[in-house]
């Protein structure tokens, strides 16, 4: 079964804010992000997605989603990627 890593982004008053986790599907996560019924700390925002990666299982994409959580200069540099396309 194919999973996937997601980096979410949004802005929040004076900062930009990242999520980082797993799926199954994509596309309905990001809908259940944007819709206030998935984790707790998304609720309320507009995320968009800022990237992601096919896992060949959930321990793999468990695993990445363990690294990208703590690979804080890859999640600054995506979301400055982001304010530069609101800058547009």
């Amino acid at each position: 079964m194919d999973c996937f890593v997601y980096v979410l982004g949004t802005r929040s008053k004076n900062r930009h804010l990242t999520y980082v986790g797993w799926t199954s599907d994509l596309v309905r996560r990001l809908a259940q992000h944007n819709s206030g019924k998935g984790a707790r700390t998304t609720r309320g925002r507009v995320w968009v997605l800022l990237h992601s990666e096919r896992c060949k299982s959930k321990r793999a994409a468990m695993s990445r989603e363990w690294h990208l959580k703590r690979d804080r200069a890859f999640r600054k540099k995506l979301a400055q990627a982001l304010k530069g396309e609101r800058a547009r």
